[in-house]
């Protein structure tokens, strides 16, 4: 495991270069020698992610861009980072360790489901438990070789952890939204009764109504 503390600079305006997920997020390499680069990170970086939380020697997940040639497995992450988690409890099972944590930003639930993807630190990960509601929070399950490959095993409850939602959910609602709202030029009272219309005619077709 590669994993190392670059050295942040606070560097803007910077001409673009290679980009680098540090700890999930995508930043831009700056600078760089045999042993340790340099990034700038914007202001938003800093409120989105926990990166501002780094002190020196602390570890973090490193990965390097995808090349369109390269064999994909998981899922698309972007290294934009949409919120913080808290992480509630560390659980073993059988050689494998369950983790739970609860999103800072409650309102990116619907977009976890079970079985469903989700980027940890910049690892992508599948849910294996999800609880919605305000006290809503996931689960998932690191098996040995993970544990090993990222920093994220490590931590306790009480820390953060950069949290990247799978992308497909936020097109998914925004395009369904979309529709509906054009079928009923932004009526929500219509848009309830299409809702309630294609409902019930799902029902009938099963014969429950």
């Amino acid at each position: 495991m590669v994993c190392f503390l670059p050295e942040i600079k606070y560097k803007y305006n910077v001409c673009p270069a290679t980009n680098q997920k540090t700890k999930g997020t995508c930043l831009t390499v700056t600078a760089f020698d045999k042993s340790s680069f340099k990034v700038g990170v914007a202001p938003e970086t800093l409120r989105r992610t926990n990166l501002g939380s780094l002190k020196a020697g602390s570890p973090v997940n490193l990965e390097r861009s995808v090349l369109a040639t390269t064999r994909m497995g998981g899922h698309f992450v972007q290294g934009h980072v949409d919120t913080t988690a808290e992480l509630l409890s560390v659980t073993p099972d059988g050689n494998s360790l369950v983790l739970r944590m609860q999103p800072k930003d409650r309102s990116l639930l619907r977009y976890v489901v079970e079985k469903g993807f989700i980027a940890l630190d910049g690892a992508s990960l599948t849910i294996t438990k999800v609880k919605d509601g305000e006290d809503g929070w996931w689960e998932v399950m690191l098996i040995a070789y993970t544990q090993e490959k990222i920093v994220t095993s490590k931590k306790k409850p009480g820390d953060s952890i950069n949290v990247e939602i799978d992308l497909v959910g936020k097109y998914v609602e925004k395009t369904v939204q979309g529709y509906f709202e054009g079928q009923t030029n932004g009526d929500a009272a219509a848009l309830e009764k299409m809702v309630d219309r294609l409902v019930e005619k799902k029902l009938q077709s099963t014969g429950k109504v």
